[in-house]
């Protein structure tokens, strides 16, 4: 096949390379069906696109097909691509788009995504509805690749709910609910619109969309949303024959009145409503309706249990059913169900599932849930712990099963942690000791043998409860138990040496010396067995026990009494350790975990340490010799003594489907299934107890306390007539808390000292979505458009409008009156456009049948307190705005206007509902303080905006900013805005400066020092656009100042003129700053590292507040706060090229000083005259 397979891609690379489209079109053909076998195809990947690229839709149709196949992100070749697939997706023809649109859904990538995203979301409008649907579907991939495109794109997927063609409309509400399902925050002004399609909806599968995704997802972000939707939910759940609508419309029902659950109590005729109707689907003939509506009900167990506890029977009848996923669903049901009542009954059913269940898995499964059943809230239900450990040990019955550990865990912890129970616990296990033989027979891993771990160990950890401690021990030195894993050995080992001690410790007591040096001696025969075991860990206790105990004997010879001390080596008690205790140990400072202790051992030392590995070799070789050894006849007599051991053993089952048929069949001795012998009778194990009887004790338990609390309560009637229905609901809640039947003293887990806080699980970093969190109500920024294959300047002459916003954004100049009241009643109809859709949403919401928000303010979400506080917010806003213009002449309005750009972003991300334009434009270091209203005018704040004058003259102004980048420390970037204040047209503008031997301007490949850049766009009147260039510098140490020119031409009715703009750009020592955040403690340990020049100034006459202060130089110098106490603060930066810069600024009552360190001196003191200058200003 292999060599077939070779011939038949050596002949499509023939057919490849002919100029006959449809011969490569049939060989990609071949090669698609070669992809699907598992072959590699991506040599190919060229003439995949070029048959992509083929006329004839056919074979066009092939090429898309073979690229979704092995396209993906890592393919070279696939940027090649986008141009074709813009042209596929302008094509007349239908299906060549629709083609080009299924194909891109396969291998789209995030540049593929920003490039199309614009042509795809023009085909959400095409004419045919066949593209309208695939446009709108592909979208979702764009939006995970490029999620700059949501919310330019949103508006138009929004129209799409409302397509008349019933396709379009349910591929829309695909996307949003997707989306939705995500981050359900952003989605929430679509509820009345999702409303309005469930309840005027006839596809089931739309209706099934809006409620599993939309509403499952928006309703726990809205609680009035869930009092609207439970009237047409349960409408549907009512009319709908669709077992899978009705699924969805009841899982949602459930979610809502979770969501609810203390603000609906008039709903329990929904949840009953739900519960019958689950009901119907778990009676069903179909498992896959039983298993749903199994499903379902366990989610409405969490919240309303006693609706769901009603149909207890229904749910046992379920752990019958033939289907095992099934029984393990019901199962998870029982978990949820239990309550103080009933957990005895239900335990009790279960126990007799084990016995009949067939297949280990199930009824491992079926142990395991028994276990967390009990244990579950760290034994909250469990009344009776006596019961609980006779269970424990019924479940030591079982053979094969997988789950020893989890029976021997619990029996450990219940033992140590319930101290009531201990010497119930230790005669059961010092019972289990003596029936060892029989238990030990399956030395399987995690066999039911691992319940002797636990035997051993509590039986020597509480060796005073025990009341035949001699038996006990004989029973742990027996022969047989070399025969266990050696884990439990080493527990048999060191537990023994407990329980010795405990009887020495008795005999000598009692004058018995006799019998102490009886019980020396049987230690000191026994023991060798044990040193002899193959397990090295075995081997050591035996060892160093068996020397302790022989030295014992020389005392005892001497009569020296030695019982104290031998018992001091196990004093104390050992309490359980919690589960993240090891996570929680902070370690010890100076500690390097990661670091190697001895130096790691070459790969030659290795090679010749090999023969040391004695104990390994040696192990090997053994189980190599011994194998041979086991002869037909050895392994037949080990058979049959297995047969009589398990056939006189009573803890073992056979695991026979029929245990009655068989013993119908074949009588005999041998063949009796012990599950249907009476236990208790014939083949009880001494000192076993069953489980069964204290179901019986418990409930005559129960009742004697219900007799005295009656009779409790007839006394209080006749004392207190007055307060009869108080007492009824205490006779109600007593019913339901039982007491326990003897006090239970639960030890708590034990933490290590200073513990760590709780680990939080992190999210994934990688999650695709995370980039989808997106407001979407918030007006579209110019920023944010997507990008478009046009000219610039064609852009900029067709839609002058959508630039003015730019101006006010980008520009310094305060100047145009009319300008700046256009731009701010646009931005107020934006925010009355937002405040109605909250409106909207708020009005849609409140005809629900409750009280206004004004009665219950608690209850009432964030939308709706948006809503109403918006409008006094409006209100105060142009209050403020008609204050701001007649302070026009004092300059502070041009501040705002420039920080308007630079911090635009920020401002958008943090949301915050600005009370005034002037408060919002506030930079991030001076929010960290509130500043009082008033102090704004004595205290003007520095401007937010870096943008410093280059050059104006009566055609043009400049501003720009120079930023670093600690990535580049060779490059910085300087950002100039340019604004035509003329009435004339700019264009053909080209920027040139000067280069100095310290600071070059990065040109175009092939350009000379001497040619300027072009500036790459053009100026209508009125108009600013801001444009970056990039210069290379060597030092930065000093301030340094570059001459430059502007060229451009000026176009007006009378004709056009070149004209020049000279300037000088002012490079700062602050502009090669970084604003860089720093923790105090780093922050000490650079101060001490003594790598650091220092340096001081002394600034008199500063009158401004030191919250202000700390602003200007955060703002103009790009310093971060480090740590302020008072009027004292330490402050850090860092430039480009990695100088630590360190300031302590202190204020006086008139002056400030600045104590500075850097790693270079002339550095630090260029910095601190640029400081002095800006503080001078104040």
């Amino acid at each position: 096949q292999a060599k077939y397979i070779s011939q038949c891609i050596d002949e499509i690379k023939q057919e490849l390379k002919q100029d006959n489209i449809a011969v490569k079109a049939n060989a990609v053909c071949k090669l698609t069906y070669l992809q699907m076998l598992g072959y590699d195809i991506s040599w190919a990947a060229f003439n995949i696109i070029e048959v992509m690229s083929a006329s004839k839709f056919t074979f066009k149709r092939i090429g898309y097909l073979a690229a979704s196949q092995c396209f993906h992100e890592g393919t070279d070749v696939i940027m090649l691509t986008t141009n074709q697939i813009r042209k596929d997706l302008s094509s007349p023809n239908q299906y060549d788009t629709g083609v080009a649109l299924t194909g891109l859904s396969c291998f789209v990538t995030p540049d593929l995504a920003r490039d199309l995203a614009n042509d795809i979301m023009t085909l959400m409008s095409h004419t045919k509805p066949y593209i309208r649907k695939k446009a709108v579907l592909i979208m979702y991939k764009v939006f995970l690749k490029y999620p700059e495109s949501l919310r330019p794109a949103f508006p138009r997927l929004k129209e799409k709910l409302e397509d008349p063609d019933p396709g379009v409309q349910s591929a829309a509400v695909n996307v949003i609910c997707e989306l939705a399902r995500r981050n359900p925050k952003n989605y929430l002004s679509l509820a009345p619109l999702f409303f309005k399609l469930m309840t005027s909806s006839t596809n089931n599968w739309v209706l099934i969309k809006i409620i599993k995704l939309a509403f499952g997802a928006l309703t726990p972000l809205e609680p009035r949303l869930g009092k609207k939707l439970i009237e047409p939910l349960t409408n549907l759940i009512h009319s709908t024959s669709a077992m899978s609508l009705l699924y969805e419309c009841v899982n949602t029902v459930i979610a809502v009145l979770i969501s609810l659950s203390s603000g609906m109590p008039n709903h329990s005729a929904s949840i009953q409503l739900c519960v019958q109707k689950l009901r119907i689907l778990i009676e069903d003939s179909d498992q896959n309706l039983k298993y749903l509506g199994l499903l379902a009900m366990s989610k409405i167990l969490k919240t309303h249990p006693k609706s769901v506890q009603s149909h207890k029977d229904l749910i046992l009848q379920c752990l019958d059913d033939k289907d095992e996923s099934i029984r393990l669903r019901a199962l998870d049901l029982l978990y949820g169900m239990v309550s103080k009542k009933n957990l005895m009954e239900i335990v009790k059913k279960l126990m007799i599932h084990v016995d009949k269940a067939e297949g280990t898995t199930y009824r491992d499964e079926l142990l395991t849930k028994i276990i967390d059943i009990c244990s579950q809230s760290n034994y909250q239900y469990i009344t009776n712990f006596e019961w609980y450990i006779s269970i424990l040990v019924e479940l030591t019955r079982l053979e094969g099963t997988r789950h020893g550990h989890l029976i021997a865990a619990q029996m450990l912890d219940v033992a140590i942690r319930v101290k009531a129970i201990r010497k119930f616990a230790v005669s059961q296990m010092a019972m289990l000791l003596d029936n060892a033989h029989l238990i030990a027979s399956n030395t399987q891993r995690n066999g039911i043998c691992e319940v002797l771990y636990a035997a051993a160990w509590i039986c020597g950890e509480f060796s005073e409860h025990l009341e035949e401690a001699n038996q006990t021990l004989e029973a742990m030195l027996r022969p047989k138990v070399t025969t266990l894993p050696g884990h439990i050995q080493a527990v048999y080992v060191q537990n023994m040496v407990k329980l010795y001690a405990s009887i020495l410790q008795q005999k000598e007591q009692s004058g018995e010396k006799e019998a102490a040096q009886e019980i020396t001696q049987l230690m000191i025969e026994r023991l060798p067995q044990f040193v002899q075991s193959a397990d090295l860990e075995v081997q050591e206790r035996a060892s160093c026990i068996l020397q302790l105990i022989k030295y014992i004997q020389k005392l005892q010879i001497k009569e020296v009494p030695v019982a104290e001390e031998v018992i001091a080596l196990f004093a104390g008690e050992l309490n359980p350790v919690a589960p993240k205790a090891q996570k929680k140990v902070p370690v010890p400072e100076g500690l390097d975990l990661d670091a190697w202790i001895n130096e790691p051992p070459s790969d030659s030392e290795s090679e010749d340490e090999k023969p040391k590995t004695i104990f390994h070799d040696e192990e090997q070789r053994h189980s190599r010799h011994r194998q041979p050894e086991i002869d037909e006849e050895e392994l037949a007599r080990r058979r049959e003594a297995r047969k009589q051991e398990q056939a006189n053993n009573p803890f073992y089952i056979k695991s026979s489907p029929s245990p009655q048929k068989r013993y119908q069949d074949t009588p005999g001795v041998e063949h009796i299934p012990v599950v249907q012998i009476d236990l208790s009778v014939p083949l009880k194990v001494p000192g076993m107890p069953m489980s069964d009887q204290y179901v019986k004790l418990e409930e005559e338990r129960r009742h004697k306390q219900k007799l005295e609390k009656d009779k409790k309560k007839k006394k209080q009637k006749k004392e207190k007539r007055g307060k009869h229905h108080r007492h009824n609901s205490l006779h109600t809640e007593s019913e339901e808390d039982i007491a326990p039947a003897h006090h239970v003293d639960i030890i708590t887990e034990e933490m290590p000292e200073n513990a760590l806080p709780s680990d939080e699980d992190d999210k994934d970093p990688n999650d695709p979505y995370k980039a989808l969190d997106i407001d979407l109500d918030k007006p579209l920024a110019d920023s944010e458009k997507l990008p478009v294959q046009r000219h610039r300047n064609v852009e900029t002459l067709k839609s002058p409008d959508s630039e003015a916003p730019l101006v006010e954004k980008k520009s310094k100049k305060p100047k145009k009156k009319e300008k700046k009241h256009k731009e701010k009643e646009r931005d107020k109809g934006k925010k009355k456009e937002k405040e109605k859709k909250g409106e909207d949403l708020d009005f849609w919401l409140s005809t629900a049948p409750l009280p206004a928000s004004t009665t219950q303010p608690q209850s009432e979400p964030e939308v709706g307190a948006a809503v109403v506080a918006e409008p006094q917010e409006v209100k105060k806003e142009e209050r403020e705005e008609r204050e701001e213009e007649e302070e026009e002449d004092e300059g502070k309005k041009s501040s705002k206007h420039k920080k308007k750009k630079h911090k635009k972003e920020k401002e958008e991300k943090s949301k915050d509902k600005k009370k005034s334009k002037k408060k919002s434009h506030r930079s991030e270091e001076e929010t960290t303080e509130s500043v009082q209203n008033g102090t704004l005018d004595d205290e003007p704040l520095p401007p937010m905006s870096s943008y410093r004058l280059l050059a104006e003259n009566p055609y043009i102004k400049m501003t720009y900013d120079i930023q670093g980048n600690l990535q580049n420390d060779s490059q910085v970037t300087v950002s100039v805005i340019f604004e035509n204040k003329s009435t004339s047209f700019l264009k053909s503008m080209e920027l040139n400066v000067l280069d100095s031997l310290n600071t070059k301007m990065l040109r175009p490949e092939g350009s000379s020092v001497h040619d300027g850049i072009p500036v790459p766009f053009q100026l209508p009147p009125g108009i600013s656009n801001e444009a970056q260039f990039v210069f290379t510098l060597q030092s930065i140490v000093m301030a340094q100042k570059l001459k430059g020119t502007l060229s451009f031409i000026v176009k007006n009715d009378e004709g056009s003129t070149h004209e020049k703009l000279d300037f000088k750009l002012h490079f700062s020592c602050a502009s090669y700053l970084i604003t860089t955040p720093c923790y105090s403690d780093a922050f000490a340990k650079l101060l001490e590292s003594g790598d650091l020049h220092m340096s001081s100034i002394k600034v008199d006459g500063i009158s401004i507040s030191f919250q202000h202060l700390l602003a200007k130089i955060c703002f103009h110098h790009h310093f971060s706060v480090v740590e302020r106490v008072d009027s004292c603060a330490s402050m850090y930066s860092r430039s480009i090229q990695g100088h630590h810069v360190c300031l302590l600024v202190k204020k006086g009552e008139n002056s400030v000083s600045i104590d500075g360190k850097c790693n270079d001196s002339t550095l630090l003191s260029n910095l601190l005259d640029e400081m002095k200058e800006t503080l001078s200003k104040c």
